[in-house]
């Protein structure tokens, strides 16, 4: 084998192994992706996700508990999704206040693994203040 055919062989087998890594991460990576959209974003594809973060204001009267149990919409202003959740909400959770929920959806219910509240007036999380500016209502400092 001459020292050029001998290169380009090397050259050959180092791209299919960088190829190979490449479609593997791809793969692992594809599992752990979770879509940040807020209420009036949703749409079937969205639904069909395994895992969906969404981002806006708890509505206003729509909070029910039961127990451990708590229902209640998440809000952009425009649409909302009726979220569940099962556990102990943060300290700071009530009607009107920032959040995200993380969950699959079922039966169009957001069925939240975790609820994350703005630990103060000053907080958004930067993806629900950009959605909120987008739509029109975000009435925080700009």
């Amino acid at each position: 084998m001459t020292p050029k055919r001998k290169r380009l062989m090397i050259t050959a087998v180092a791209g299919v192994i960088i190829a190979c890594a490449a479609w593997l991460a791809s793969v692992a990576l594809r599992d752990n992706i979770v879509f940040f959209v807020t209420p009036s974003q949703i749409t079937d594809t969205h639904l069909s996700a395994k895992t969906l973060r969404v981002g806006g204001l708890v509505a206003q009267g729509s909070v029910k508990i039961e127990g451990t149990v708590t229902e209640f919409d998440i809000t952009d202003e425009t649409a909302r999704i009726s979220v569940r959740y099962d556990g102990a909400l943060p300290d700071l959770f009530r009607e009107g206040q920032g959040i995200v929920a993380e969950g699959p959806v079922v039966d169009k219910v957001l069925i939240a693994d975790s609820v994350l509240a703005k630990h103060d007036e000053n907080y958004m999380p930067r993806e629900v203040k950009d959605a909120l500016e987008e739509q029109g209502v975000w009435q925080g400092e700009k």
